[in-house]
């Protein structure tokens, strides 16, 4: 099967529920849809979701967390994200394979694997039952390892020694107390978790999920949005073969780049109609994250760098026909819009009008000014 760029964008903006057709979207629906949600900037994974509901609610998406509909944990690339529960488990068995943690370099900058597994031990422990602050728990685990030398590391903002802790499903973040980063343990804190499967098992779960969204895309594509090609590429081509052999995936050639995309959904792909609509997106957004910004037909090689920024920041975007077509920034009262010159005419009444949309979720009304750069 034979596709095109523009076939690709215009059913993954649909997929991604960027079309706004279902009236009644959850914020769960939507975060199950995009296989996660980025949430180190809560006010950016509130803005995502609601990018994808035709009538979005303010304070939903804080909600569903308190109601465990949601749970936030360190999850893809190591980053903060929000995932449905029932999704959570397959795709930090696949991080825990990464086994990131075990390399050299890790253990020389952060700790040893016997310390890290006193650390699990010690925070297993803590968390039975309970909801600790980060410094609860860590004054529990020094108590429970006798090493105070463990202190900064556990302290940390980046949370680096409690990712791998966070992978293996040892714990989860919990309710928010004021200011203060919670956590606790899914097993006594959500009914029903029942553990991480074997990773053969999670790839049969994750894989399917990732490309229903963002495919058609190559083995590598799902790696680097996982954990930045942190897998085994023997093993993901073994599970990638039998998704293909169980009739789930097929391989398919988008303008001579080969990729993998549902079975199911080909034909669809392939007869779907132009999509020509603007959309404003928030700052890390998914439909970025999902192939990276190391896409060239998603973002222009030149423009990589106005999207990806010093310290990890991920630009708010203007998408076009399913492409990067600008950036956009909130500041007070003003909504500053560049385009990119090389993308043509962008609609400026549809930019408006997205404008418009955002602030009445934010609550806000900005003057929109646009440019092109």
């Amino acid at each position: 099967m034979k596709l095109t760029w523009d076939q690709v964008f215009a059913w993954r903006m649909r997929r991604q529920l960027l079309d706004r057709q279902v009236k009644d979207t959850g914020v769960a629906a939507v975060v199950r849809v995009l296989c996660g949600v980025q949430a180190q900037v809560a006010s950016c994974a509130e803005l995502a979701v609601a990018a994808r509901q035709a009538k979005p609610i303010k304070g939903d998406l804080p909600k569903a967390v308190k109601d465990k509909k949601l749970i936030k944990t360190w999850a893809m690339r190591g980053t903060l994200h929000l995932l449905a529960p029932e999704d959570a488990p397959a795709y930090l068995s696949l991080l825990a394979a990464t086994r990131a943690w075990e390399k050299p370099v890790w253990q020389r900058n952060f700790v040893t694997l016997k310390e890290l597994e006193a650390i699990a031990e010690g925070v297993y422990t803590a968390l039975d039952g309970k909801v600790l602050t980060r410094e609860q728990l860590t004054e529990a685990v020094i108590e429970h390892t006798k090493d105070a030398s463990i202190r900064e590391d556990l302290t940390s903002g980046w949370g680096t020694v409690l990712k791998p802790l966070a992978f293996q499903g040892y714990l989860i973040n919990g309710p928010s107390d004021g200011n203060r980063v919670t956590f606790t343990r899914p097993d006594t804190y959500l009914r029903g978790w029942k553990g991480l499967p074997h990773p053969a098992e999670a790839a049969r779960v994750a894989i399917p999920a990732y490309l229903n969204s963002y495919g058609p895309a190559s083995i590598d594509v799902f790696n680097q949005w996982l954990y930045r090609g942190g897998l085994k590429m023997t093993h993901l081509k073994s599970w990638y073969a039998d998704l293909v052999d169980a009739g789930e995936l097929i391989e398919v050639d988008v303008e001579g780049q080969s990729a993998y995309a549902p079975a199911r959904e080909v034909d669809k792909i392939a007869k779907v109609k132009p999509f020509d609509e603007v959309r404003l997106l928030p700052a890390f957004d998914q439909y970025i994250l999902g192939p990276g910004t190391k896409d060239t037909q998603l973002i222009g090689a030149t423009r990589r760098k106005d999207i990806s920024r010093a310290g990890g920041w991920i630009s708010a975007v203007v998408v076009h026909q399913g492409r990067i077509a600008g950036t956009w920034e909130l500041k007070d009262d003003r909504l500053d819009v560049v385009l990119f010159k090389e993308c043509g005419d962008v609609p400026k009444g549809e930019i408006e009008a997205e404008a418009e949309r955002i602030a009445t979720f934010t609550g806000s009304t900005p003057e929109v000014q646009i440019r092109t750069g």
